[in-house]
């Protein structure tokens, strides 16, 4: 068994209504961007795969596919202890992530109304998707008595500003993770029904396609942009986002490792191949991926999790605030020195292989 934190007690903003984790490099953020820049680029190079990924998001395949049928409208109090706090625990982070999503695309589509109609449809459809999933999740979530408060949340979090370059590597990537680790669960749950302790795993098959669609959407982006992927520097920070991503997910794996073992999930196969697929999955839009069978990625990317477990069980001590400071900078500089590790090991050329991926 992995070794993970135990979850906390939920904090109330008033009755039935959770308060916001606390934001941590973990935890989902919101985010803003530069919007004058957005309108400013030039897609032309790839608007007719855009149309057609357009055109797909238009179609609205899933607009029948989040009710809550019969399945849901019952007590679900028999799930109860640490396994119901892990799950609320899933689901909040699961919903914020979806709302933070709706947040940004909803603005990237009023600012874009007028200069790129095009664009703008687009992102609507994509805010359209996510506020869905949000607002299914934080239905689920009030079967267990709890829910969130969206507009506080809105009014409440901090915002991180990110360049549009950013925004499009970040995105393509969370949508294509954010597709893996739907899949494998729904595939884990058809294998293993014993598991299905909650219907909204039978969900996962066709929200996961909306997931799938939003990141070839963010591809065709990407792939407009030529310095997004055809230079040294566009390299660099291809393999800096592909590693922060699968970091944070890995950390974030092993911190709840009790809900996926709870569902009967290893944390750590589960954790490894979702990583290994996405990375496969990135090689149809960037110009590298990262070489996850080297003998030592996983592993490093493992001590990179241990050092946070430490640095929360460190947080939650009574140790003095001083002692904590300097207890924490070495775990902090091993997080760093591992992740360096990984970056330093030599990407796989995406380019040359991409006849050869499905």
């Amino acid at each position: 068994m992995i070794k993970s934190l135990e979850t906390p007690q939920a904090e109330l903003l008033k009755s039935g209504i959770k308060a916001p984790v606390q934001e941590t490099l973990l935890t989902p953020r919101f985010y803003t961007t530069d919007f004058d820049a957005v309108a400013k680029m030039d897609f032309s190079a790839h608007e007719a795969e855009l149309r057609a990924v357009v055109e797909e998001l238009r179609a609205d395949y899933n607009r029948h596919h989040f009710v809550r049928d019969e399945e849901f409208k019952q007590s679900w109090d028999h799930i109860q202890g640490e396994k119901r706090r892990a799950f609320i625990d899933f689901l909040e982070r699961s919903c914020t992530s979806e709302f933070s999503g709706f947040l940004l695309f909803k603005e990237l589509s009023r600012r874009l109304k007028d200069s790129n109609p095009l664009l703008s449809d687009a992102f609507n459809f994509l805010a359209r998707d996510e506020a869905r999933h949000a607002g299914f999740l934080n239905k689920s979530m009030a079967d267990f008595n709890l829910s969130l408060d969206l507009s506080y949340l809105t009014k409440s979090r901090t915002y991180t500003f990110f360049p549009p370059e950013w925004i499009i590597y970040t995105v393509y990537l969370s949508e294509k993770i954010g597709y893996w680790r739907y899949i494998l669960v729904f595939r884990h749950m058809q294998a293993h029904p014993e598991y299905q302790v909650y219907p909204l795993f039978r969900k996962f098959e066709s929200w996961c396609q909306d997931e799938n669609r939003h990141g070839d959407f963010f591809k065709a982006l990407l792939r407009s942009q030529p310095r997004l992927w055809n230079n040294w520097r566009s390299r660099l920070w291809v393999r800096f986002f592909l590693l922060t991503v699968f970091a944070t997910h890995t950390m974030t794996v092993f911190e709840r490792a009790d809900f996926y073992e709870a569902i009967g999930i290893h944390p750590r196969k589960y954790n490894n191949q979702v990583i290994a697929e996405t990375n496969k999955t990135a090689a149809r839009a960037f110009p590298l991926i990262l070489n996850t069978d080297h003998p030592e990625f996983f592993w490093r990317l493992e001590q990179c999790s241990e050092n946070n477990l430490k640095l929360i069980a460190l947080k939650n001590s009574d140790r003095p605030k001083i002692v904590k400071f300097f207890q924490k900078i070495p775990l902090v500089m091993g997080i760093i020195w591992q992740m360096l590790k990984v970056y330093l090991m030599k990407p796989i050329d995406a380019e040359s292989i991409r006849e050869t991926v499905r």
